[in-house]
């Protein structure tokens, strides 16, 4: 199976996998994140995706005001984000078979860091959007996938939104929705 959604950690198949990454928010930790209120914030319609609604801005200064205020949003949530009950459990189960793990997130670095750090989270490889082009695009999850010299089809990505579901599948990974 490609891919497959679930909620219990009983359904999470690590046969034949040979590295898992995951995304943050709502997958390892919980998010309180605003999506409504943060594109008022930067003028984005609701059924934009937000990060290409401020990169396609033209005005350097509305661009950079717009990036502060997704970044105060992310920070501030940084701050309060814990452990999931079901990420942790993932990431234990994932350790136990000892494979490689990574996340790949569309956070900004520092916020991700925060959270990492706050929730002694066990994985050392984080790729956030300044590393690469942010999810749904599958960049990230290649470039992890090339630094473990695996193939696409032998890693599996595990996130909880539509955007992780296909950056795996524009990856040819293996995914799995929380």
């Amino acid at each position: 199976m490609k891919g497959q959604k679930g909620v219990n950690i009983k359904q999470l198949n690590l046969k034949g996998i040979k590295g898992v990454i995951f995304d943050l928010d709502g997958t390892l930790v919980e998010s309180s994140l605003d999506f409504t209120k943060m594109r008022i914030d930067v003028g984005c319609p609701q059924d934009q995706d937000i990060l290409t609604y401020v990169d396609a801005i033209a005005c350097n200064e509305t661009k950079a005001n717009a990036h502060n205020a997704i970044l105060q949003h992310e920070l501030d949530d940084a701050q309060n984000a814990k452990w999931l009950p079901i990420g942790k459990a993932m990431v234990e189960k994932v350790q136990a078979h000892n494979l490689p793990m990574a996340i790949v997130t569309r956070n900004c670095r520092q916020a991700t860091a925060i959270k990492v750090a706050n929730n002694n989270i066990p994985i050392d490889y984080v790729l956030t959007r300044e590393d690469a082009p942010a999810k749904p695009d599958p960049t990230a999850l290649l470039m992890v996938a090339n630094t473990w010299q695996l193939q696409p089809e032998d890693c599996l990505y595990v996130g909880d939104f539509i955007y992780d579901q296909q950056a795996a599948e524009n990856a040819g990974m293996k995914w799995f929705l929380v």
